[in-house]
């Protein structure tokens, strides 16, 4: 699996926490980090975010993304938005074990402003450790797991046709929106260097002219 660890400009302090957890219990996965970090040349509201993980994900540069913001629900509602990302919410072990069992998504989002004292720190690593103790989609409870196999399948079958693909979203941002994404070039060159998607990869290319 290809993971990317990608949080929100207001969570900068929880970035190194987050990417070792993933390190730590993602394994024999290829791990990438994308910040945000205080290097970044800019700050990244969840929302810019978002279609940084959608541009992740759609262009199949990366299987899965590990993400947050300070409560994790506005990063977790904004990537839903994004066509082709099931974001499930993770605030304790319990939700990411039964998101990464029942749901089998493609991204979490943690909230990582939210009572980070040391017992903060420990769930964080906790919810990690669970969401990648198993190989993904098996169903739980085990006894129903072809039913819940079979309804989360069901559930993205619905959810892609009633959502518009991702690069006919992106013609509908706004300019400014657009501008800021491309300033994340970490992100951005990533993608383009993997991008499975021809017409992706075009609009990418012409994006990466304009800001040149």
């Amino acid at each position: 699996m290809r993971i990317a660890v990608i949080q929100a400009t207001s969570q900068i302090s929880k970035n190194e926490l987050l990417f070792d957890a993933v390190k730590k219990y993602a394994l024999s996965s290829a791990i990438y980090n994308f910040g945000c970090t205080k290097d970044d040349a800019h700050s990244y509201s969840y929302i810019e975010i978002s279609v940084l993980v959608g541009l992740l994900l759609t262009s199949k540069a990366v299987d899965f993304v590990v993400t947050g913001c300070s409560s994790g629900q506005g990063m977790m509602l904004a990537c839903n938005n994004m066509p082709g990302v099931l974001c499930g919410y993770a605030p304790a072990p319990k939700d990411a074990y039964l998101f990464a069992q029942i749901n089998n998504g493609n991204a979490v989002s943690l909230p990582l402003g939210e009572g980070y004292t040391w017992s903060g720190k420990e769930n964080l690593e906790q919810t990690v450790a669970k969401l990648f103790s198993e190989p993904f989609g098996q169903g739980y409870p085990k006894g129903e797991k072809e039913r819940k196999i079979r309804d989360a399948n069901l559930l993205k079958r619905i959810r892609g046709q009633s959502q518009i693909g991702f690069v006919d979203l992106l013609h509908t941002l706004d300019n400014e929106l657009i501008q800021k994404i491309m300033t994340k070039k970490d992100v951005v060159d990533f993608v383009f260097a993997e991008c499975a998607d021809p017409e992706l990869r075009q609009w990418l290319r012409e994006q990466k002219k304009k800001t040149k």
